[in-house]
C-alpha cells in the first residue's frame, strides 16, 4: 500500500475503498479523491470535481475535413 498526504499527516489507503486495480494499474476512487481535498486536472475516471480535460479541436477539426 502506498501512502498519501502531507509530511505531517500520513493516511494508509484503503483498497476497494480509495483505489482499485484494474488490469495491473491503480484507479484512485472518488472517496479518495475528496478526501485529498482538490482537482489534480489529470482527467481522473472517478473525478468528483466534474475536470474534463481540454480537447486539441484544431486537431478534430483537421481530421473531419479530410
Amino acid at each position: 500500500m502506498r501512502d498519501v498526504g502531507s509530511k505531517e499527516e500520513v493516511v494508509q489507503l484503503v483498497e476497494n475503498e480509495d483505489y482499485y486495480l484494474d488490469k495491473g494499474l491503480m484507479v484512485l476512487t472518488a472517496r479518495y479523491h475528496v478526501r485529498r481535498g482538490y482537482c489534480c486536472e489529470q482527467g481522473c475516471r472517478h473525478c468528483p470535481y466534474g475536470y474534463l480535460p481540454k480537447r486539441n479541436t484544431d486537431a478534430e477539426s483537421d481530421e473531419t475535413t479530410r
